[in-house]
């Protein structure tokens, strides 16, 4: 018996030490940065990419104003390949309304008598207690009613820009950027993560693209803190409202 409240006890205990990990990365103390070199976006910056040319060009070519290459003066400088960076614009200002409002009714009315048929109600009347009587035999009448009601309000406003990384070239050309950014105020750490799917003719001059134009658009603005885990029910509550029927 002892052993098994033992065992019972340890398992309680392996429990919440689980569950107080993510806090103790910033038990008192700021929480820690996620580690720089270890995404998507490091390894595609490693990448060394395909060669441009079969053989070097001549130094002569490189610095000329009118050669075509990226790095002149009127090159184009978009992110087009593996590892290159470009900046998103995330300008989110949406508002929708939808209101519902229906109503049914329903009214019905039947009724069935017999005053005269050769004389049998007012036979059976005379058998009948007081006050009953054969002259009106069925009578049937019902009513009902519906209505319903419904409303959904969303406002939503987010401006936020991000340096993002091509981490893949599909076949097709299309880019695949992932981009990650950290800020760290006191004890309080914000991160923003955006992913996608992007052409590189919609790419701007500026090398910017907004995030309507990225297909398969992953944002993710959140943080994590003292502030965080305060603002969040403890452990022992989710676990209860995930396991409680009512």
């Amino acid at each position: 018996m002892k052993r098994h409240i033992i065992l019972r006890g340890a398992a309680l205990a392996s429990l919440v030490i689980a569950a107080g990990c993510s806090s103790r990365d910033h038990l008192g103390r700021p929480p820690s940065f996620s580690p720089a070199t270890e995404n998507v976006e490091h390894a595609a910056m490693l990448w060394p990419g395909l060669p441009l040319h079969s053989q070097p060009q001549r130094n002569v070519d490189q610095a000329s104003l009118w050669s075509g290459g990226r790095r002149s003066l009127l090159g184009d400088r978009r992110a087009m390949t593996k590892g290159d960076i470009l900046t998103i614009v995330i300008e989110i200002d949406e508002k929708a309304e939808i209101s519902n409002d229906s109503s049914r009714s329903r009214s019905g009315s039947e009724s069935l008598g017999i005053p005269q048929l050769i004389g049998l109600p007012q036979r059976i009347d005379r058998r009948l207690p007081d006050g009953a009587t054969m002259a009106d035999s069925v009578s049937i009448g019902s009513n009902s009613a519906s209505g319903g009601k419904g409303s959904v309000k969303r406002k939503e406003k987010l401006t936020l820009r991000v340096a993002a990384t091509v981490v893949d070239v599909l076949p097709n050309g299309v880019l695949a950027v992932s981009g990650s950014q950290e800020v760290r105020v006191n004890f309080e750490l914000r991160e923003l993560l955006v992913s996608g799917f992007v052409r590189p003719e919609d790419i701007s001059r500026q090398n910017e693209i907004t995030y309507d134009k990225i297909a398969s658009a992953r944002v993710s603005y959140g943080g994590r803190g003292q502030i965080t885990d305060v603002q969040q029910p403890r452990y022992g509550q989710q676990i209860l409202d995930a396991v409680l029927p009512f």
